[in-house]
Parts: structure tokens; sequence; C-alpha cells
């Protein structure tokens, strides 16, 4: 205990009028919140789900691990801490499509469509590192967020089209309503990111997208797909023992 409390005497404070950083702090609890919930339920659930929830308490731990150095990066630095977002990114956006392959694997779904899905995600993320960290002047982060874009609209065509949409659709029930709604938060929650990414680089898109803040933008993203992918699994498994 009092080993914590040095920790935390030394963390910066954070100044009340701070709405960015508050983002980071209300964003690291809710994921600790989430967390606690998913890994304490898992005893309520047989061994057909327990590595969905686990994987949904991972996404959210590993979120608030992230957050809370984020959080103490932007308190002490005011910039945006962009190598620890993806980091975070490049760990917790993988398992999210891992998830659509532990629902979907009952169906027959195959560890070719999951490898496929990380592959997609992780090109998605790396291109996006480069426009937005690397090569973040002139046309670079167009082109790089162009790259990252063509990622990401793959993906959503195989969720929505491709091999995992017609295996959610064979196992029908419970499953195929968990596919479609993890599939809209992809379609609609992942959009998010794009809107942050405009915001923080500079682009033909400045002029739509430059007066909001990147962070705050990316850390509602975070804890609407990260805390929600693990709600619709929890309650795929809640509706599974019915």
């Amino acid at each position: 205990m009092e080993k914590f409390l040095n920790f935390m005497a030394v963390v910066p404070e954070m100044a009340t009028d701070d709405y960015v950083g508050f983002t980071f702090f209300v964003g690291c609890m809710a994921m600790m919140a989430a967390s606690a919930f998913f890994f304490l339920s898992l005893s309520s659930f047989d061994s057909k789900w327990r590595t969905s929830i686990l994987v949904s308490g991972l996404i959210t731990f590993i979120a608030a691990v992230h957050y809370w150095y984020m959080r103490d990066y932007w308190a002490t630095n005011a910039t945006s801490p962009t190598f620890f977002r993806y980091v975070d990114w490049v760990l917790t956006v993988p398992l999210m499509c891992v998830e659509f392959y532990l629902i979907l694997k009952a169906a027959g779904a195959t560890k070719q469509l999951m490898w496929k899905l990380i592959f997609l995600s992780v090109v998605m993320l790396v291109t996006g590192y480069l426009g937005e960290a690397v090569y973040n002047t002139g046309s670079g982060p167009a082109l790089w967020g162009l790259a990252s874009g063509i990622a990401y609209f793959v993906i959503v065509y195989e969720i929505w089209f491709g091999g995992a949409a017609k295996l959610a659709q064979s196992a029908g029930g419970a499953v195929e309503s968990a596919h479609k709604t993890l599939c809209k938060f992809v379609l609609i929650g992942w959009a998010i990111y794009p809107i942050g990414y405009m915001a923080g680089t500079d682009g033909w898109y400045s002029g739509i997208f430059g007066g909001l803040e990147m962070d705050v933008i990316y850390n509602i993203g975070d804890a609407i797909n990260k805390i929600g992918f693990g709600l619709v699994v929890y309650n795929l498994a809640v509706n599974s023992k019915k």
C-alpha cells in the first residue's frame, strides 16, 4: 500500500478544466470496471463461452493499463500519446477480431478466418500509425490513411458479406444476432476513428475536422467499441444458457 501511495504521489495532477485529460481518466476507470465485470463473470458460464468472455476482459484490461499511461503522458506533456495509443490498438483490435472467430467457431469458423481478420487489422493500424506519426506531412497522412481505410473496408466486407457472414447465417439464433451487432460496431463504431485521424492530421479534410480534439474522439471510440464488444459477447453467453 505504501508503494502504491508513493506512486500516486508522483503522478502529475490534472487541471480541472482539462477535458481531454478527463476523458483519459474516465476511459481508464471505465475499462477497469469492465475488466472486473468480465473476469468475475467467467465462472457463470461453461467452457464454450469462457474464452470469449476472457478475451473481452483482456481487451478492456489492456486498454485500462494503456489509458493509465496515456493519462499520465498527457498530464506531463500536453501532447497526444500516439505511440501508446497504437501499442494499445495493435494488441486490442486483433483481439476484437478474434471474437468473431470465437463466436462462429461452433458454426465451422476456421483459424484461416481468424488470421485473415487479424492480418487486415494489423495492416489497418500500421498504415494508420505511419500516416499519423511518421509520414505526417504533405500528402502522407491522406495516402496512408487511404491505405488504412482500404484494409478497414475489407474487414467490413468479410464480416458483412464474406465467409464470416455466411457462417453466422448458418448458425442462426443468438449467434447470428450477436454477429450482426458486432458487425454494426465495426461499421459504425470503428468509423469514429477515421474522424479522429482526420482531426489530428493535415490533409484535404483539415477544414472539416480541424476543430475537433483527436484524443477526445479516440477515447470515446475506444470506450464505445471495446466495452461494447465485450457486452455483446456477454449477452450472447447469457442468452445461450436459456
